[in-house]
């Protein structure tokens, strides 16, 4: 046995030496090491741009979606779309504890929702139950394993466990949100009508204050009513967001040509960087939580258009994100109950 690492390289196989995530292929082995939690799996949270890639790959066909989810988990011992790169999130009962592991917590029988990517989690599935096409949920039987380095949540007893498994799947946006955004700022969200694009919207709203402006950009004229009704936004662009001169436009229209001091990008499609880049005033922000941006477009985009902004990576983890979260769902009575009827 080599020697454990609490980052998991013990566990790669395919190239030696670098870490889990960045590995092609892993030891999905479900036996627990002394510096390792086992767990059996429940439910897989893929995350959006991976679902939807592997939706459209498939024709919406489920049973073509479980055989490609199977053969992505067989060659690489992991959850990680070779096409996104990204992986998604788990819930499941811890089966075992190793004597070294550092969570004092965890104890067999725990339920627990994991809080870094499946792109990186050793995973075995035994088999695929169901696939929930409109909810990004994927029944399994199967184990996988927690690296000592790995985050958690434990959880809580009064909240359905694929609810919280749905919140946390997203839980560095809004928490990242709550640092980014400014009282009276104009915070602009691309793909505002999914769960994270809704959680930030909330969070944005407490932030920027009465004097602010919460903006969102959604593809279709249906998904404005549901926004509207939850009171999330102050306006809302109907336009697809590769549609970036457009884009641009419509949100100049709405602000008198200010454009966002803050844009949040967590739409699932490829070529919307530049739109948050030209929607983003002179030394604004942007933040890309969406797992299908391009580091190559946005720093070149930015530069061929001569935009001087901070462009920040989605990092999914952010100091308490996990509580954080949960507590903006817990504020908002109407949200919470759309999360219940859409995820739980």
């Amino acid at each position: 046995m080599k020697k454990l690492c609490k980052y998991g390289t013990h566990r790669v196989i395919e190239p030696v030496g670098i870490l889990p995530q960045a590995a092609f292929k892993i030891d999905s082995t479900p036996v627990c090491y002394d510096n390792e939690c086992l767990i059996e799996v429940d439910t897989l949270n893929i995350d959006s741009a991976s679902f939807h890639q592997i939706k459209e790959a498939c024709n919406q066909d489920v049973d073509l979606m479980k055989e490609m989810i199977l053969g992505i988990v067989k060659k690489q011992g992991k959850m990680q779309n070779p096409v996104t790169k990204s992986g998604g999130m788990l819930i499941g009962t811890v089966k075992e504890v190793g004597k070294d592991f550092s969570g004092k917590d965890l104890k067999p029988g725990v339920k627990l929702a994991t809080l870094v990517s499946l792109s990186l989690t050793p995973l075995h599935i035994e088999e695929i139950i169901s696939i929930n096409i409109t909810n990004e949920q994927v029944k399994i039987k199967g184990q996988a394993v927690l690296f000592d380095s790995g985050i958690y949540a434990v959880i809580p007893d009064d909240l359905d466990e694929k609810f919280v498994l749905a919140a946390l799947d997203v839980a560095g946006a809004p928490a990242q949100v709550r640092k980014l955004a400014k009282l009276n700022n104009t915070v602009f969200i691309i793909g505002a009508n999914g769960k994270s694009g809704m959680l930030c919207a909330l969070e944005a709203k407490n932030q920027v204050g009465p004097n602010g402006k919460v903006i969102g950009l959604v593809r279709k004229q249906n998904q404005v009513e549901l926004l509207e009704s939850l009171n999330l936004f102050d306006t809302i662009i109907v336009e697809s967001a590769t549609n970036s001169i457009e884009v641009y436009e419509a949100l100049s229209a709405v602000t008198n040509g200010e454009l966002a001091d803050l844009t949040i990008n967590v739409v699932n499609t490829e070529n919307t960087e530049m739109t948050s880049i030209l929607c983003t005033k002179e030394l604004g922000t942007v933040y890309f939580f969406s797992m299908a941006t391009s580091f190559t477009k946005a720093a070149l985009g930015a530069e061929g258009i001569g935009k001087d902004i901070t462009m920040i990576i989605g990092n999914g983890y952010t100091k308490d994100h996990a509580k954080i979260t949960l507590e903006i769902l817990r504020g908002n009575q109407q949200l919470f109950e759309l999360f219940m009827s859409r995820y739980a």
